[in-house]
């Protein structure tokens, strides 16, 4: 079992910034992928960005491209998830997700999911 629980959510107003924090516990938090996810009221989930066990594998959703930036740190078995250039459509609550395989992640089937945390962006 991994357990995840994310922080660092608010109210911020456009074009500000936020970091986004989720810290695992349980197996061996290196050994697994790790991806952000975000739904909004009444939309589907959509995948933000997602990073391989080491770092060396990024990947982000097309509307985040060159505004969000994800990262991890093994030795404190957190990733997070910089959000610069905020805008009101980023509002969203904001899911952290973990799985041993990148593919599952890549397509939303993860096994390890956090409770979210809230993050709305004021215009």
């Amino acid at each position: 079992q991994v357990q995840l629980v994310e922080s660092g959510g608010g109210l911020v107003q456009a074009g500000g910034s936020l970091r986004l924090s989720c810290a695992a516990s349980g197996r061996t938090f290196s050994n697994y992928p790790m991806a952000w996810f975000r739904q909004a009221p009444g939309k589907e989930r959509e995948f933000v960005a997602a990073i391989g066990w080491s770092g060396g594998f990024i990947r982000y959703g097309d509307s985040v491209k060159g505004r969000f930036t994800i990262s991890r740190d093994n030795a404190k078995n957190t990733v997070y998830l910089q959000m610069n250039s905020l805008k009101p459509e980023d509002t969203a609550v904001y899911y952290c997700a973990a799985d041993q395989n990148i593919a599952t992640i890549l397509r939303g089937s993860c096994a390890y999911w956090g409770q979210g945390t809230q993050v709305t962006v004021s215009s």
